[in-house]
C-alpha cells in the first residue's frame, strides 16, 4: 500500500480538478453560477488588496526602523567625535563648552589672514589701542575659553549665547575698530613702540604734555602692561636726556608718584602723606606738599617709580585678590636746571581696575564706595578726552580730582597727545565687561564702525550683532549723560535683569557717594582738630593745676581757678557736641547711600 500511495494520490486529484472544471462551467452557463462564482473572485481579490496592505505597512515598519538606528548611530558618532574633540581641547589646555569653541574657531578660519599690519606711529592727538592678554589658569579652572578674536585695526567679543529654546546655541560677534590692536602674543615692547614711544620724542623735542593711561577690567592686565610701559620709557627718555645734555647738562629729570583713593590723594613716595589738590586765581591746578625727586639715570628713575607702585593701595575683590582700587599716577618733569621752569611733561596713569556688579556681590559699603568713585571719575576721563580731540573749547577737568590733577595736560591744546591702552580679559565669562571696555574706549574717540569682515555666523539663521553707534559730541555736560539714559556708556549688556534701574537713581547714588566722600574728609579733619584742641587744653589744665596744687604754692585764686576750668570744660563740651553733630551727619550720607544703592540694581561699570 505504501509503494502505491503516490500513484493512487495523483489518480485522486486529476479526478478533482475535472468534477471542479466540470461543475465550473456548468455554474456559468446559469445566472445563479455566474453569481457565485463572481462572488469567489471577488473574495479573493479582497484577500490579495489585503495582503499587499499588510506588505505595504511591514515595509514602513522596516523603514522607520532602518531609519531609527541610522539616526541613533549618527548621533552615537557625533557624541563620540564631541568627546574626542573636547579631549582634545583638553589635552591642549583648553578645556570648556565645545560647541561654542568650534564656532569660534570656524569664525577665525573663515577670517584667516585679514588681519592688516600695524601703522606706523603719526601725529596723533589720541591714540586708542587695545591689548588681549592670555587665558590664565583661574580662568581655564573655571571651564572658560578664549572668546575674543583680535584682527588689527579690529578687535570682535564672541558673547556665547542660547537662543529662546534654551538648547540652541550661537555667537553673537560684537566688533569694534581702534587705531591698533594686540592679540595675547604681542610683546609689551611692541606696544610700547607703536603708541608710547613717539611720546618721549614729543615731551623732549617738542615741549609737550604726553600722558599714557591703562584701563580696562580688574585682572585684565593692564597694571603688567603700564610697569613694562613705565620701565621702557625711563630708558627711552634718559637715552634723550644725555643727546640733550652733551653740550652743556642743562635739563634734569624730576618724577613725582601719587594715587587717587577715592576723596584721598597720597604721595607714594612720601610714606603716603595726605596732599591736597588746589587751584589758585591763573587757574592752575597744584598738588601741595607733593614731593618731586630727582633722577640722575634710569636706574634711580625705575627703582623710584617701583617703590611708588609697591605703595599702591590694593584689596582682595571678587576677581582679583590683588585688585587696584585707586588711579596711580606717575609724573616725570623735564627742567630747565637754569629756571627750574618745565621744559616737558610725561605721566603714565594706571587707572583703578573696575568690576562688574557680579562680581561685587559679596563686597562691603567701601568696595561699592570705591567702584561708585572710579567709574565717576572715568566718566569725567572720558569727556575730557572726547573734548581735546573734538578741539572743544570747554574741557570739564573739575568734574573729578583725578581731571583736576591732569588739567595741564588736558588744556595744552596742539602741546598734549594722549595714548589710551585698553586691556581685555579673554575668558568667556568676562565677555559682557570687555564689551563695556572696547564701548568706553570706542566712544572716547568716537569712531565710526564700518565693517569689512564679514560677520557669518556660525548656525544657521543666527540674526547679525547688534551695531554699536557712538553718541554725539557734548561738551562736557556730565548731567547730559544721565538724563539721555547713556550713563558711562551702559547698553543693554550691563544691567542685571529684566529691566534697567531707573537713571535718575543712578545719579542719585554717585550725587551720594560724592557726598559720603566730602563728609568723611570733613569728620576726619574736624576729628584731628579736636584732638589737637584738647591736647592743648589737656596741657592747659595741667599748669592750672599745679598752681593750685603745687609743692612751693603758698598762695593762689580758687575762684579763678574756678572760672578757668570752667571754661575749659565748656571748650571740650562745645568740640565734643561739634564732633558729635559732624558724626551724625556723615551716619546719615552712609545710611542714605545704603538706602539708594539698594535701589539701583548694580553699580554702573564701562
Amino acid at each position: 500500500l505504501l509503494s502505491k500511495a503516490p500513484t493512487l494520490f495523483q489518480r485522486h486529484a486529476r479526478s478533482t480538478a475535472i468534477s471542479c472544471r466540470t461543475m465550473s462551467s456548468a455554474n456559468r452557463r446559469t445566472p445563479q453560477g455566474r453569481n457565485r462564482v463572481s462572488s469567489a473572485n471577488s473574495g479573493g481579490s479582497g484577500a490579495g488588496n489585503a495582503g499587499k496592505r499588510r506588505d505595504k505597512c511591514l515595509e514602513e515598519i522596516e523603514r522607520l526602523k532602518k531609519n531609527r538606528e541610522e539616526r541613533r548611530a549618527r548621533i552615537s558618532n557625533a557624541r563620540d567625535r564631541r568627546d574626542k574633540e573636547a579631549r582634545r581641547n583638553i589635552e591642549r589646555g583648553n578645556p570648556g563648552d565645545v560647541d561654542f569653541q568650534r564656532m569660534v574657531r570656524e569664525w577665525r578660519a573663515e577670517r584667516e589672514g585679514m588681519q592688516m599690519e600695524h601703522t606706523p606711529p603719526g601725529e596723533l592727538k589720541i591714540c586708542i589701542a587695545v591689548r588681549k592678554r592670555p587665558i590664565n589658569s583661574k580662568e581655564i579652572k573655571k571651564q572658560e575659553f578664549d572668546a575674543i578674536s583680535c584682527l588689527n585695526p579690529r578687535v570682535v567679543v564672541h558673547d556665547a549665547k542660547l537662543r529662546v529654546d534654551g538648547i540652541t546655541k550661537y555667537l553673537d560677534n560684537q566688533e569694534f575698530a581702534f587705531d591698533h590692536t594686540f592679540s595675547e602674543d604681542s610683546r609689551t615692547e611692541h606696544i610700547y613702540e607703536l603708541t608710547v614711544s613717539p611720546l618721549i620724542d614729543f615731551v623732549l623735542s617738542r615741549q609737550g604734555r604726553a600722558t599714557c593711561f591703562a584701563y580696562g577690567q580688574t585682572g585684565s592686565g593692564k597694571t603688567y602692561t603700564m610697569q613694562g610701559i613705565q620701565e621702557l620709557a625711563a630708558q627711552d627718555l634718559f637715552r634723550g636726556i644725555q643727546k640733550m645734555n652733551r653740550a652743556s647738562n642743562a635739563y634734569s629729570v624730576g618724577v613725582s608718584f601719587f594715587e587717587i583713593y577715592g576723596a584721598r590723594v597720597q604721595d607714594l613716595l612720601n610714606r603716603r602723606h595726605r596732599l591736597a589738590v588746589r587751584e589758585d586765581g591763573k587757574g592752575e591746578v597744584c598738588i601741595a606738599g607733593l614731593e618731586e625727586v630727582e633722577c640722575n639715570n634710569c636706574e634711580e628713575l625705575h627703582d623710584l617709580i617701583e617703590a611708588g607702585n609697591a605703595n599702591r593701595t590694593t584689596h582682595a575683590t571678587e576677581s582679583n585678590d590683588t585688585s587696584s582700587r585707586s588711579h596711580a599716577i606717575c609724573q616725570i618733569h623735564v627742567r630747565r636746571r637754569s629756571s627750574g621752569k618745565v621744559h616737558g611733561k610725561l605721566s603714565l596713569i594706571d587707572l583703578a581696575g573696575s568690576e562688574r556688579a557680579a562680581d561685587t556681590k559679596s563686597n562691603n559699603r567701601q568696595r561699592r564706595l570705591e567702584g561708585a568713585e572710579i567709574n565717576k571719575s572715568l566718566l569725567a576721563l572720558k569727556e575730557c578726552i572726547r573734548a581735546i580731540d573734538g578741539g572743544s573749547s570747554h574741557v570739564p577737568y573739575r568734574a573729578s580730582k583725578l581731571t583736576m590733577v591732569l588739567k595741564d595736560s588736558f588744556s595744552g591744546g596742539d602741546k598734549a597727545r594722549t595714548v589710551m591702552i585698553a586691556t581685555v580679559s579673554p575668558g568667556s565669562n568676562s565677555a559682557d565687561h570687555s564689551i563695556n571696555t572696547l564701548r568706553y574706549a570706542d566712544r572716547i574717540k568716537e569712531k565710526s564702525l564700518v565693517s569689512t569682515l564679514e560677520c557669518v555666523p556660525p548656525v544657521a539663521d543666527v540674526p547679525p550683532p547688534p551695531q554699536v553707534h557712538s553718541p554725539p559730541t557734548r561738551g562736557g555736560d556730565l548731567r547730559a549723560e544721565h538724563q539721555n539714559g547713556d550713563f558711562f556708556g551702559l547698553g543693554d549688556a550691563d544691567m542685571n535683569g529684566d529691566q534697567a534701574s531707573p537713571v535718575s537713581d543712578v545719579v542719585d547714588l554717585h550725587r551720594t557717594v560724592t557726598g559720603v566722600f566730602e563728609e568723611e574728609e570733613a569728620l576726619l579733619n574736624l576729628h584731628m582738630s579736636v584732638i589737637q584742641e584738647n591736647a592743648e587744653l589737656l596741657t592747659e589744665e595741667g599748669r592750672l593745676l599745679s598752681c593750685i596744687q603745687g609743692e612751693d604754692v603758698v598762695d593762689y585764686d580758687i575762684d579763678a581757678y574756678a572760672q578757668r576750668l570752667d571754661a575749659i570744660l565748656t571748650r571740650k563740651a562745645e568740640l565734643i557736641d561739634k564732633l558729635q553733630t559732624q558724626l551724625k551727619r556723615f551716619r546719615r550720607k552712609l545710611a542714605e547711600e545704603e538706602s539708594v544703592s539698594k535701589r539701583v540694581r548694580e553699580v554702573p561699570t564701562y
